[in-house]
């Protein structure tokens, strides 16, 4: 493998971003070891950049750091994954509230505008399973940014990085995508309708169905 060109940003943070990318796609499975003369080598990069990126990782539970043995992906068992939904849970809900009390018309139409893609990157027969991730998670992500938390927002993506490692395990499931679908009709439903409770409540069980699905 050829060394790959990093940009000027931090060396170190360009290498997590690398790996991170690397861990999502499955291309690093989870429990397996991170081979860092191997890595170190494939980036043209000494270890001490590379072992500043693991950290990083590391904070974020991406990673798993083994005392004489090196670091590992996170595997990611039932009760991690419990929890780390329960949060989630408790956090987007709240930011469906806010949006529902509180976004603008504009904002409600931008969040449409994301369903709509949403709607079509799941339509047969040409279903983009991989699209459907990336514009669920931009959904999430514009709603938690209109509801202005930004404590929240530092939580939420956190923990999504750590859902990440199982995501596939859940939406891959037959018939999950259509029933996602169904819980952000929903959602988008009770925030055009302003309705806050309502929304608070959509959020909390598209979160309650997507663990069901994911263990």
């Amino acid at each position: 493998m050829s060394a790959v060109s990093l940009s000027p940003r931090a060396l170190y943070e360009e290498v997590a971003e690398l790996l991170r990318q690397r861990i999502f796609k499955r291309e690093l499975e989870p429990g397996s070891w991170i081979d860092e003369l191997k890595i170190a080598e494939d980036y043209g990069i000494s270890r001490t950049p590379l072992r500043e990126a693991l950290k990083v990782l590391a904070a974020e539970g991406l990673v798993t750091m083994k005392v004489r043995r090196g670091a590992y992906v996170t595997e990611v068992n039932e009760k991690d994954l419990a929890d780390v939904y329960h949060l989630l849970s408790l956090l987007e809900s709240d930011a469906a509230g806010v949006v529902a009390s509180q976004a603008t018309p504009v904002q409600l139409r931008e969040l449409q505008a994301l369903h709509d893609e949403l709607e079509a990157s799941a339509r047969p027969p040409k279903q983009d399973r991989e699209r459907f991730f990336e514009i669920n998670e931009r959904f999430h992500m514009r709603l938690l940014e209109i509801a202005d938390n930004r404590w929240r927002d530092q939580m939420v993506a956190d923990l999504r990085k750590v859902m990440k490692l199982n995501r596939h395990h859940s939406l891959f499931k037959s018939g999950r995508i259509e029933e996602s679908l169904a819980e952000h009709r929903a959602i988008m439903a009770a925030l055009l309708a302003h309705d806050a409770p309502v929304a608070t409540q959509a959020m909390q069980a598209h979160f309650r169905n997507g663990l069901e699905a994911a263990t």
